[in-house]
């Protein structure tokens, strides 16, 4: 893994889907430049991680999310999914795509110290 990270907290699906795309757009920049990506999904976001969840979310002019999320697990990160943010919507880990995982507060923080910045899109 590389030796910086960033963190991204992505908090917008498609309910804003130019936030949502852009946190992933500069997820997949971080790697290009070897500096690993911290991405959490949480509140809107956390649907992003079920099946066909990236697909309703699409920003014109940007690629789809989907593809974006995809590049990301593709280049061996994983993304973490609110824990408390998939129980207020009924979504269980079962329904995650490949890929993801279920983080508590105490994880968030904990990945949050790691990195050098924590955004919030």
């Amino acid at each position: 893994m590389a030796a910086k990270k960033i963190g991204l907290a992505v908090t917008h699906g498609a309910d804003n889907p130019e936030l949502a795309t852009l946190a992933f757009v500069l997820a997949n920049g971080a790697i290009a430049m070897e500096v690993e990506p911290v991405v959490v999904l949480q509140a809107e976001a956390v649907r992003l991680a079920v099946a066909g969840g990236a697909e309703a979310a699409a920003a014109e002019g940007f690629p789809p999310i989907a593809d974006l999320m995809a590049a990301v697990l593709a280049a061996g990160h994983h993304i973490m999914v609110c824990s408390p943010c998939l129980a207020s919507r009924g979504i269980t880990e079962e329904q995650l795509i490949e890929g993801c995982y279920i983080g508590g507060a105490g994880i968030v923080v904990q990945a949050m110290l790691e990195c050098e910045n924590f955004l919030r899109y």
